[in-house]
């Protein structure tokens, strides 16, 4: 059993430092490659040193003073920045001022968009009333239905007034987005502050590959924790306009940071395993009583369903209330 478990942390152990130094701080070149695959043969025969009394412990104190040096080494030299070269749309970090119950938000982004990749970088500021906020909206993306979704909470501050906040990866200019890399600080973490006519828009009329299905949930709690939330969310925001942070795949992404976000509220949703597969988080605040449990959760996912509204909404200035009032003709 010890020495199963032992294998066991050696395989894993050894592939978390290849593709630490593979990935190594955004850019893979010929000499990552090559010491990523000397550590990997390396890791390799401290495993089948196992087999081998006269042999083991040599390989496993080489082993484990090597890994120790890797994990030192990728603690301290990858370390992040909000001085890179961004794609377009991530290159403007949004920050915001407070005076009493007036937060003013800066570089709210509301792109022209003619295609996904075509558009026109736009923003605004805008000041909101605290005293104003009236509810708070999950929407819910899905492109692999239906564990993994990316979701995104918009604060409704009334009169068609709604301000989506999306936390994402930031990636630099040419860099695409992956899951793996995601685990290995290459991404720095980023609340895109924006007009719902930029991100859900994006979202339900612009991307094709793969197409998105986009669900709109309104919540309902209570004012005390709204007006909570959304303070924290400017917090956050004004941090990582100062001093930027990884985002990471599993422990902080679009879901995660949104549940983290919540335990400001003494009343919050107690962790779950629906919170990790985010696809199944409108189900769970369904379950906790979050969302209207008057109709089957089924018949409710239909009606959030805003898609087909939204393109024919488009570049529409009452998109926002306009998707809203589709779903509640359907109710």
């Amino acid at each position: 059993m010890k020495w199963s478990l032992l294998a066991l942390m050696l395989v894993v152990t050894t592939l978390w430092a290849v593709l630490a130094i593979y990935f190594g701080d955004s850019h893979t070149d010929i000499v990552q490659t090559g010491s990523a695959t000397i550590v990997g043969l390396l890791g390799l025969a401290t495993l089948i040193s196992l087999g081998f009394p006269q042999w083991r412990n040599r390989f496993l104190v080489g082993y484990s003073l090597l890994f120790m040096l890797i994990l030192s080494g990728w603690l301290l030299v990858v370390q992040p920045s909000n001085e890179r070269q961004w794609q377009a749309d991530l290159a403007v970090l949004p920050f915001a001022t407070i005076e009493g119950d007036l937060v003013t938000v800066h570089n709210i982004r509301n792109m022209d968009y003619r295609s996904e990749f075509d558009y026109t970088p736009a923003y605004y500021d805008k000041t909101f009333d605290l005293n104003k906020l009236a509810g708070v909206d999950l929407f819910a993306v899905y492109w692999m239905e239906p564990a993994i979704a990316h979701t995104i909470l918009s604060f409704d501050f009334g009169d068609n007034n709604h301000l989506a906040v999306s936390i994402e990866a930031r990636k630099e200019l040419g860099e695409g987005y992956s899951t793996i890399k995601g685990f290995f600080r290459q991404y720095e973490l980023t609340y895109i502050v924006a007009d719902e006519r930029d991100v859900i828009r994006l979202r339900t009329n612009y991307r094709k590959d793969p197409i998105e299905n986009v669900y709109l949930y309104p919540l309902h709690p209570p004012k005390e924790n709204l007006h909570r939330l959304f303070l924290e969310y400017i917090k956050q925001i004004n941090a990582l306009h100062e001093k930027p942070a990884f985002y990471n795949t599993l422990l902080d992404n679009c879901t995660t940071a949104i549940w983290f976000n919540t335990r400001v509220n003494p009343t919050h949703l107690p962790f779950s395993w629906k919170i990790l597969l985010s696809g199944y988080v409108p189900e769970y605040i369904y379950e906790s009583g979050g969302l209207d449990t008057k109709i089957p959760f089924e018949q409710l996912q239909q009606q959030a369903h805003i898609n087909a509204v939204a393109k024919t909404l488009d570049k529409s200035p009452d998109f926002s209330q306009g998707i809203r009032t589709a779903i509640e003709k359907t109710q």
